[in-house]
């Protein structure tokens, strides 16, 4: 039993470098960072919640990036941060925290001065075994380990683990829950665009080859990508079902494989091709992890076609026959 948590752990720990590198890059934290929705309902659930749940409390951040959610707790008067980040962002964030310690000319005041000596950076990934060795209990953990339908890039499993080897009991996570949506929709131009480029493989003459026997493999591929980016929510035919996850509760096997039952009252007559999905989070801390005397400040978000646009967008998923 236990050589299989290894083998989980070792798993996350070795994610893929490319991903890092990516998230290294200035460029991609400031898309994030200007994503309205996502960084102001970060700040609301955390501001909200200064002197019930932040104040004078220790605070984890998982996957900190660019630590603006480090930032927002120190705001938010946590006694200490502690921003663990396994990209080259870790160096950049410690640039913004020299500074605040850096006494500038004239008197002035130092640069975002009420971060001193409040954050710690750590410079690894959170299933490092180092930072277990040397990483207390904490009261908070918070994180953005969000990817498109709630769960692309596995980022939610180094979140779970944290909170597992990290979080005291009691302890709060925010955010605290999220649900993912599937509806059904119809769209016969995206279906038609893609089954478009499949049909690019049936060409019999192509600089006189034939390349009729690569269609298969291409229109499977083709009908198996999701396809990422923002819809109208009039090309809904039907109501969406929900899949919570409670982040409180959930097990890594439970993020890895898992069934959402699907039941929809179609509303319109007409062509169903495909089945949209898109995600909700809840930023809830429970009553136990406050303040003794004070009460939460419950923040929702949603990235559902009837809200405004973020950078996870939605996902479509087109079936490879359409159904009347």
């Amino acid at each position: 039993m236990n050589d299989g948590k290894e083998r989980e752990d070792d798993e996350v720990l070795h994610r893929d470098p490319s991903y890092f590198q990516y998230y290294s890059q200035l460029q991609h934290q400031q898309n994030m960072l200007q994503d309205y929705v996502r960084t102001s309902a970060y700040h609301s659930a955390i501001t909200l919640n200064s002197g019930s749940l932040f104040r004078d409390r220790v605070v984890m951040d998982v996957g900190a990036g660019s630590g603006i959610l480090s930032f927002f707790a120190a705001q938010a008067g946590a006694k200490h941060v502690h921003a663990v980040e396994a990209s080259g962002m870790a160096n950049k964030m410690k640039v913004i925290l020299e500074a605040a310690l850096a006494k500038r000319p004239s008197g002035a005041a130092a640069r975002n001065g009420y971060l001193a000596e409040r954050i710690t950076v750590v410079g690894s990934k959170i299933e490092d075994p180092r930072v277990l060795a040397t990483q207390g209990p904490v009261d908070v953990i918070i994180s953005e380990p969000i990817g498109v339908l709630l769960v692309h890039e596995r980022m939610l499993e180094s979140y779970v683990y944290a909170r597992d080897k990290f979080l005291r009991p009691g302890g709060a996570m925010l955010p605290s829950a999220g649900t993912i949506h599937l509806a059904p929709f119809s769209d016969a131009s995206l279906w038609g665009e893609t089954m478009g480029k499949a049909r690019f493989w049936q060409q019999d003459a192509f600089y006189g080859v034939d390349l009729n026997p690569y269609f298969a493999p291409a229109f499977d591929e083709y009908f198996s990508a999701p396809v990422v980016g923002c819809f109208g929510p009039a090309t809904l035919i039907g109501d969406s079902v929900q899949y919570d996850v409670d982040f409180h509760t959930v097990t890594m096997a439970e993020l890895r494989e898992f069934v959402i039952p699907v039941e929809w009252q179609i509303r319109y007559t007409g062509v169903m091709h495909g089945v949209a999905g898109w995600f909700d989070l809840a930023f809830v801390p429970r009553p136990e992890s406050l303040h003794p005397g004070t009460q939460a400040s419950p923040v929702y978000m949603s990235t559902s076609p009837y809200s405004a646009a973020t950078h996870w967008q939605q996902v479509r998923m087109l079936l490879k026959q359409p159904l009347a």
